[in-house]
């Protein structure tokens, strides 16, 4: 058995405008005893039996937590399971917060994966996002990330911004492929319900439903011109380095959540950690809400395949294929879908319908 882990640390130096994810303050005492509370629930579900290839520490902003802390964390994964040698080790990080030295203590805790918070390129485009960090600063960080020994390195870009043309994201995508990197998330941006982006002002301002397909399909057409092939709905990268740990979820494969707000799909079931550090800090466990029983039937499986660009073999849902087959003709003559016969997938143009139009394959 195989299993990747996913730490979620809740810790921001500053919330953005856009992001609902869960997140606190920072503070030295509450990120100590948050450390010690991943150490607890490590220990408690730690089985020794048990393969982890993959570690993904997500936020949140995972960087401003010190070496020795993330350090503590990976030991104890080394010691409560059997962590591949050649594991995949990734940490989510603003790039104010990398400095060389900090870069080269973590490398030495064994991270060999960045995925640094770029969004845009263009300064005014950041200060809208709320972002800290100028474009500047984050081409320093992905520098001296490769100066500290790392080969895996993981940028986001957001699109369909408020004000956003053609024109910004052209450069924007030059500019970030230009880098030393080897994958990219790109993702468009929504207005999510109680974010400071969840006002008038700002949905005035944001490309329409047609404007934000043409930045969709012109940025994947930019990204695969600069060999940023498209394997997920918002994922590009370059030649055998696609994230393994996201793929584990696309591919329902098991994964083990750590940290409020948390998710899992282990043994099994799928459960959700309580979304509160208090509550997490003062488990001797962490609290978990059942999501789902039993995970992974066909459509499940099915729509998260259908994320993949490598989409759906029909041998792997024999029961399934006649129907979906018949299905196709209309999606492959409007551009959406295309089959060799073994398997169905999206198009870039597919993926930007993807809810409705795997909805349609599946149910």
């Amino acid at each position: 058995m195989s299993l990747g882990i996913y730490i979620h640390v809740p810790f921001c130096g500053k919330k953005c405008a856009y992001c609902d994810f869960y997140s606190v303050s920072w503070t030295k005492v509450q990120a100590e005893d948050y450390v010690d509370a991943v150490l607890r629930n490590i220990r408690h579900y730690g089985e020794s039996g048990t393969n982890v290839d993959t570690v993904y520490f997500g936020g949140g902003t995972p960087s401003l937590l010190s070496y020795k802390q993330l350090d503590s964390i990976l030991n104890e994964i080394g010691r409560c399971f059997s962590l591949d040698a050649d594991a995949e080790i990734t940490l989510e990080a603003n790039p104010c917060t990398l400095t060389p030295d900090k870069l080269r203590e973590l490398r030495s805790t064994g991270v060999n994966r960045l995925s640094i918070g770029m969004q845009s390129m263009i300064d005014d485009e950041l200060k809208i996002l709320g972002r800290v960090h100028s474009a500047d600063r984050g081409v320093k960080a992905v520098m001296d990330a490769v100066g500290a020994g790392f080969e895996n390195i993981s940028c986001d870009l957001m699109i369909a911004l408020p004000d956003q043309k053609k024109e910004s994201l052209q450069y924007s995508v030059e500019k970030l492929t230009a880098l030393p990197v080897q994958h990219i998330s790109a993702y468009i941006l929504k207005t999510e319900n109680g974010t400071a982006f969840d006002c008038e002002e700002i949905k005035r301002r944001l490309p329409d439903e047609d404007e934000s397909a043409e930045l969709y399909l012109e940025m994947v057409r930019l990204l695969e011109d600069r060999g940023f092939m498209q394997y997920e709905v918002s994922n590009f990268a370059k030649k055998g380095f696609e994230s393994r740990h996201n793929c584990r979820y696309w591919k329902c494969l098991d994964y083990l959540g750590i940290g409020p707000a948390a998710h899992s799909c282990y043994k099994g079931k799928r459960f959700a950690v309580e979304r509160d550090i208090a509550d997490f800090i003062a488990s001797e466990v962490q609290n978990i809400t059942i999501t789902d029983e039993s995970p992974c039937g066909f459509e499940e499986y099915a729509m998260l395949r259908m994320r993949l660009k490598e989409g759906l073999v029909f041998s792997d849902v024999p029961e399934h294929s006649a129907e979906i087959e018949k299905k196709l003709p209309p999606l492959i003559k409007e551009g959406y879908a295309e089959t060799d016969g073994k398997r169905v997938w999206l198009t870039a143009k597919g993926f930007l319908m993807s809810n409705s139009v795997i909805e349609y394959l599946v149910f």
